[in-house]
């Protein structure tokens, strides 16, 4: 494996701070640079662009040359150690994203380069290292046809691995679990949402302190994503193996339309988007983020469990309509939402991280006490446009120290997977060390 030199950022370690906000000093800390011809690399459903692991954290990309490369540094350094691995991707597809994880001994696991296309996977030679070994299976069952690898880490230190299997519209989820002791991965769900041949799930899911796997998603019914509808929610208490409903109800196996737990109620050409985020708050509530359009304008809506009831949140800020249909990766006003819960104490705050050409299409955090919710506020993040860029913030680093790391890169994408004929843009790592209040 070649290794390129190491590059250090600044490029890295550029200050901007922002004035009129309490977020203090936003560092951002350059990487390299990264394929610019679609949105390949800051698309919505990468799990994960950034992930830390002790005191390191991890990221990966696609270079201009479809190269999948590595980078790795240690926390609050510019120092990236960059390595471009053996292995490319089809980048002209903005589907075939980058997600990675560590588990619990500090191998690193990758996963790139999927749409209804076989598993691609791999796993470093040592734990913390770049250096990835040659590509391998899973488990060897329902890999031919791969979507949207999803990479989850457990508080015991073993991995979860959701995708779908089949086509959009008529597509089915799987659940790969990985165990430390063994350093094996076995399959724990085949079908677990199933679109009966008519339809198919996008989801979302996050894992809480207790270790509990809260999953929503939107059914589809066709290519078309105008036919998303409804927000539905499961939970596991076991890893995975056994599902119930929020009011602890269990589910018969595999979950149907029929079946569901709907969270909330939404029709067919609502410009409901599907495939956004999930957060939960220290006592295991779950908040769902994702936006559809309420009067003729999409907004930013947060649905949420209270005390068992279902209840949502509608941001309204958003000025500007516009109608979600089609298919392929699209090119929308607005990035899919990313959504941060903070417990202080009595005032909890909600935070939403997202693009919107409404506002120059700058990263933004708009932010409100739950308690009061009173009109939201909004602050940009950056001082010029980052194209079609989603969001994709560190986890796991979020969970241990409430740092918010963004990964960050100005991204072309055109219309129903088209290309753009543009040159490659730094990739890097916008750092908010404190939130606004």
């Amino acid at each position: 494996m070649k290794i390129n030199k190491i590059i250090k950022g600044l490029l890295g370690g550029l200050m901007i701070c922002l004035s009129g906000c309490s977020t203090g000093k936003i560092v951002q800390t350059n990487i390299g640079y990264g394929w610019n011809n679609n949105s390949v690399n800051t698309v919505k459903f990468r799990k994960n662009a950034l992930t830390t692991h002790d005191q390191y954290q991890f990221t990966a990309y696609y270079d201009e040359n479809s190269n999948l490369v590595l980078g790795k540094r240690k926390i609050n350094t510019s120092h990236w150690e960059i390595v471009k691995t053996p292995y490319k991707g089809n980048t002209k597809d903005a589907h075939n994203d980058i997600s990675i994880v560590v588990d619990g001994e500090g191998y690193l696991h990758v996963s790139w380069d999927h749409h209804d296309t076989k598993l691609r996977y791999a796993k470093s030679k040592y734990p913390l290292s770049l250096e990835v070994g040659e590509e391998q299976p899973m488990t060897g069952m329902e890999e031919k046809k791969v979507t949207y690898p999803e990479f989850y880490n457990l508080p015991n230190g073993n991995l979860l691995f959701f995708y779908r299997s089949g086509a959009s519209g008529r597509g089915n989820m799987v659940i790969n679990s990985y165990d430390l002791k063994t350093r094996k991965w076995t399959q724990l769900q085949q079908n677990l949402l199933n679109g009966e041949g008519q339809r198919s799930a996008y989801w979302q899911a996050c894992v809480d302190q207790q270790g509990v796997i809260h999953l929503s998603w939107v059914w589809r019914e066709s290519w078309d994503v105008s036919t998303n509808h409804d927000l539905c929610y499961a939970r596991s208490k076991d890893g995975g193996v056994t599902w119930e409903k929020s009011t602890g109800e269990k589910y018969n196996l595999p979950i149907t339309a029929s079946s569901s737990e709907y969270a909330w109620k939404i029709p067919q050409k609502s410009s409901l988007i599907n495939q956004t985020a999930m957060a939960t708050d220290e006592n295991g509530n779950p908040y769902i983020v994702t936006y559809w359009s309420e009067k003729g304008i999409p907004q930013y809506q947060i649905v949420y469990l209270d005390k068992g009831n279902w209840k949502k949140i509608n941001t309204g800020f958003r000025k500007t309509s516009f109608y979600l249909g089609g298919g392929g990766t699209k090119q929308i006003p607005v990035s899919r939402p990313d959504i941060i819960v903070k417990n202080n104490d009595d005032n909890p705050m909600l935070y939403v991280l997202f693009r919107d050409e409404e506002r120059g299409n700058k990263i933004s955090l708009a932010y409100n006490n739950l308690t009061s919710i009173e009109n939201w506020k909004v602050v940009d993040l950056t001082n010029t446009s980052v194209g079609q860029w989603e969001p994709n913030y560190d986890i796991s680093l979020w969970k241990k120290q409430h740092k918010l790391h963004v990964f960050l890169q100005n991204v072309t994408q055109i219309d129903g997977e088209g290309l753009a004929k543009s040159a490659p843009t730094m990739i890097s790592v916008l750092e908010l060390n404190s939130l606004p209040k």
